[in-house]
């Protein structure tokens, strides 16, 4: 890697040896990392432990939603509230990704040069089309999975299945605006081994970001129990299924480092 400084950057020894082990599990060197890499490495740890937390509320919301909503005169103000728990775990992510693109721009503006020819990837370069129709394919399941639960439910299942559905739109939504603001941030990049590392992290935040956790968990965690026994086994068939599926996808397709090289290579 070049030797870009980026002053005042506040790095942790935590920081910098997981920056050496990244370079290395890349192929992208055993040198010791700069304190560019090391800072963008940093943020985007920090961020995907407080995404974590973040899906987790989303979970913890939805039950208390359903525990508060879903009996007797299956009041709307849960629901309500439930959407207002989406509304600021959507502008909390937003404000996650707004801490790293800060970060990446601190990083470009110490650059003492910028990459030649440096690249902007597209969602295929980012994604890829396995996991864009594992993604696609997931929410189509989960959000079948609420609307026929709706149809066949009563009562405290019905709310249920309302409950599961909002979710599902809060993080698709989330996800959404999460992918369009990865495709429009500017590389950094000084040279072809920083406009590497520049490329593999995009493909990283985008195949984290895009993990479908929540949306195995949501219909299971909220509906599991109170459907008939036919949406029972189909929960636990998307489940099983969707895991089978996400593993084949991420051992079948090449891994960020090998894409990124196709994608500088390409240019």
């Amino acid at each position: 890697m070049a030797n870009s400084s980026m002053p005042d950057a506040g790095l942790r020894p935590t920081y910098v040896h997981y920056a050496k082990v990244w370079l290395l599990q890349h192929g992208l060197g055993d040198g010791p990392p700069t304190p560019l890499l090391t800072a963008r490495l940093a943020v985007r740890w920090r961020v995907r432990l407080l995404d974590g937390v973040l899906q987790a509320v989303l979970i913890i919301g939805a039950a208390l939603a359903l525990a508060f909503g879903g009996f007797g005169s299956l009041r709307p103000t849960p629901l309500l509230a439930l959407s207002a728990l989406i509304v600021a775990l959507v502008v909390a992510r937003t404000l996650l990704n707004a801490w790293i693109r800060r970060v990446d721009r601190q990083a470009g503006a110490a650059l003492a040069r910028r990459a030649a020819h440096a690249v902007q990837p597209g969602w295929r370069d980012l994604l890829g089309r396995p996991y864009a129709a594992l993604v696609a394919g997931t929410f189509v399941g989960a959000f079948a999975l609420g609307a026929s639960a709706l149809a066949v439910g009563e009562g405290t299942a019905r709310y249920a299945a309302v409950v599961v559905l909002v979710a599902v739109a809060g993080v698709g939504l989330g996800e959404t605006l999460q992918l369009r603001e990865l495709l429009a941030r500017p590389v950094v990049a000084e040279d072809e081994a920083s406009l590497m590392a520049d490329v593999i992290m995009r493909i990283e935040d985008v195949r984290e970001s895009t993990t479908p956790t929540v949306l195995w968990s949501l219909p299971v965690v909220l509906l599991f129990g109170s459907q008939p026994l036919w949406w029972n086994a189909a929960s636990i068939g998307f489940v099983v299924l969707g895991m089978a599926a996400y593993i084949t996808v991420r051992f079948k397709t090449p891994g960020p480092a090998a894409v990124a090289r196709e994608v500088v290579g390409a240019r």
